[in-house]
């Protein structure tokens, strides 16, 4: 069985590691990136099995990042937080 995938979008480099290292501890295997448009692009590349989005960030923001996930029919059924 394929381990599910996960990637972390999240601007604030402590809470970023801290979340992929408890997620990796318990053994899911996860992208981290630190801005809205390499996280975009890591979801199109990844096609994850979840995704975990901050919402305020500068530049692409975590509610632009998610319109773009639920508009492009590849990615569009991954869960968002």
């Amino acid at each position: 069985m394929q381990e599910a995938r996960i990637v972390i979008v999240e601007d604030e480099e402590d809470i970023r590691e801290l979340i992929q290292y408890h997620l990796e501890r318990e053994g899911w295997r996860v992208t981290a990136v630190a801005d809205g448009a390499k996280g975009l692009a890591t979801v199109l590349r990844e096609v994850p099995d979840l995704v975990l989005l901050d919402l305020m960030m500068p530049g692409m923001d975590g509610l632009e990042v998610c319109r773009e996930i639920r508009a492009d029919d590849r990615v569009a059924h991954v869960p968002v937080l």
